[in-house]
C-alpha cells in the first residue's frame, strides 16, 4: 500500500512539470513565429512592391514612370503622398516624353475560392481598358486560375470598352458572357470550365469601372496646373 501511495503522491508533481514544459514550448514557438514574421516581413513587402511595379507597367504598355494618387471623399483625383493610407491607390502611367499612357487601378471581389485580387490598365484617351492582370488568387489549378494564364480571357482587355454618357457614366455595364458569345466591345468573353472564375473577374472590373472610371476621366479633361497628365514624374522609372 505504501509503494502505491508513493506512486500517487508523485502524480501532482508530474503534472505540474508536463503543465511547466508544455507552456515554456508554446511560449518559445509563439516567439519564434513573431520573430520570423518581422524579421521577413520587410522582405515579403520589398517584394510585393516590386511585383505590383511590374504589373503596373504590363498593363499600361509604353509606360516608363508612375505615380500614385487617390480618390478623396469628394470623389476628386488627388496626388498620393507617402504614408497616405486612406484609400487604395491608382497609378497615373507616363511614356517617356512625360504624356499620360493611362492609369493602373487595383480591384477586388469574391472569386470560386477567395478573394480575387486584379490590376487593370484604363486609357481615359479612347475610353477603354487596355490591360489587365491578376495579383492575387487562390483559385483551382487547371480551371479557374486560367484567368491568368488563357491568351484569349487575356485578350479581352486590349480594348474593353468602358465609354461614358454625356452626363458622365457608364454607357455599358461590362459583363461577363458564356465562352463564344461575345457579341460587343464591352463584353468579357468568358472561359468554359472556368465560368464562375471568369465570371467574378467580369463582376470586379463592372464594380470598379463603374465607380472609378468616371472620377479618372474628368480628372483628364482638366486644364489646371492639377491635370494628373502635366504633373513632373518623379516617383519611379522603368529599369
Amino acid at each position: 500500500m505504501s509503494r502505491v501511495a508513493d506512486i500517487e503522491a508523485q502524480k501532482p508533481a508530474n503534472s505540474t512539470k508536463m503543465l511547466r514544459a508544455m507552456v515554456g514550448v508554446g511560449i518559445m514557438s509563439a516567439l519564434l513565429i513573431v520573430l520570423t514574421f518581422e524579421l521577413t516581413l520587410p522582405r515579403v513587402q520589398r517584394l510585393k512592391a516590386e511585383a505590383l511595379e511590374k504589373a503596373i507597367f504590363s498593363v499600361l504598355p509604353g509606360t516608363v514612370r508612375i505615380e500614385a494618387f487617390r480618390i478623396n471623399g469628394n470623389g476628386q483625383l488627388i496626388e498620393l503622398e507617402n504614408g497616405d493610407a486612406s484609400g487604395s491607390a491608382i497609378y497615373a502611367g507616363y511614356d517617356e516624353n512625360k504624356k499620360l499612357v493611362g492609369y493602373a487601378v487595383e480591384a477586388a471581389g469574391q472569386g470560386y475560392a477567395d478573394i480575387i485580387r486584379i490590376l487593370y490598365g484604363y486609357d481615359p484617351e479612347e475610353q477603354i481598358l487596355i490591360g489587365f492582370q491578376v495579383l492575387e488568387s487562390k483559385e483551382t489549378p487547371g480551371l479557374g486560375d486560367k484567368i491568368e494564364k488563357e491568351q484569349r480571357f487575356l485578350d479581352n482587355f486590349k480594348a474593353l470598352d468602358v465609354g461614358l454618357t454625356d452626363d458622365g457614366q457608364l454607357r455599358n455595364k461590362v459583363v461577363a458572357v458564356k465562352q463564344g458569345e461575345k457579341e460587343n466591345a464591352w463584353e468579357i468573353d468568358g472561359i468554359t470550365g472556368a465560368t464562375i472564375s471568369s465570371r467574378a473577374i467580369g463582376d470586379i472590373i463592372a464594380t470598379s469601372t463603374t465607380e472609378v472610371v468616371p472620377v479618372l476621366f474628368h480628372a483628364n479633361r482638366k486644364t489646371d496646373d492639377t491635370k494628373p497628365g502635366q504633373k513632373q514624374m518623379k516617383r519611379h522609372e522603368q529599369r
